[in-house]
């Protein structure tokens, strides 16, 4: 426990610092966090000895993740290029590697790619980018805060025990809760970017995907029969132990338009 306090101190202050100085400092920060990412999902996957899949790979995460700053480069079409690339390294490999593999590292690709994207656009919008960012962070970090005393304290129903033993159904409902009222208070802060309205559904929102993020990434190592996506951090596992949530709230909460268009 001392050590993941310690380490959860080190990594979150630092991570707040550069998202606060934004600009390439946080860019350069989310990159490293996607490379790393996707490292973990092709050692998860026994990709890693696939040379040419892995180069493939992290080139596509690049241009998913930097696609705002590629010329003529839309969402689309880096995703189209990268589908075709992956499906022709079947051919010219002979099948040394299977199309198996390539759907595999492809999706991965896509997961960690589009989800740190939307991260760094969110924190480069013109208006409120600070604010927007801001307020999607402390509403997953309460949601997980949320979910895990409510649920030592009141838990007594499993909420999916086949895919997260620990979980309750009561955690989730404390997590959804801390949330909202967080997004409300963003709002009271900044009315004049925020409605109470609107932000309710931004908390609920935030706190259920949120959720669904983590239930997801733990279906997926349950599978693998892993406990974490890798070690670098010490007491909390990989890189996408601690970002599952992150990869899939903020592009669902910029599909339904729920943030400033970037």
């Amino acid at each position: 426990m001392k050590q993941r306090i310690i380490t959860g101190l080190i990594a979150g202050v630092g991570f707040i610092a550069l998202l606060l100085l934004g600009g390439y400092w946080f860019a350069g920060l989310l990159l490293v966090l996607s490379f790393i990412g996707y490292d973990e999902f092709l050692r998860m996957n026994k990709l890693k000895d696939n040379k040419a899949l892995t180069l493939l790979g992290y080139l596509g995460v690049i241009c998913l993740t930097l696609q705002g700053q590629l010329a003529g480069m839309t969402p689309e079409r880096i995703t189209w290029v990268f589908l075709f690339l992956f499906m022709a390294l079947t051919v010219i490999s002979k099948n040394k590697t299977t199309i198996d593999q390539a759907a595999m590292a492809f999706i991965g690709m896509v997961y960690i790619g589009f989800g740190f994207h939307y991260m760094l656009a969110t924190r480069w919008m013109e208006e409120g980018g600070l604010f927007w960012t801001l307020l999607v962070f402390f509403c997953i970090w309460t949601t997980d805060s949320g979910a895990y005393f409510t649920g030592s304290w009141l838990g007594k129903t499993p909420l999916w025990p086949t895919i997260s033993p620990k979980k309750s159904v009561e955690g989730a409902i404390g997590g959804v809760v801390l949330s909202i009222v967080v997004a409300v208070v963003f709002a009271f802060v900044r009315p004049e970017l925020l409605s109470w309205q609107l932000a309710v559904w931004i908390g609920l929102l935030i706190a259920v995907v949120g959720q669904m993020g983590d239930l997801i990434q733990s279906a997926y190592k349950r599978v693998k029969g892993i406990k974490d996506t890798g070690t670098i951090l010490p007491g909390h596992g990989g890189v996408l132990d601690r970002t599952d949530s992150w990869l899939i709230v903020f592009p669902f909460l910029h599909m339904l338009a729920l943030l400033p268009s970037v």
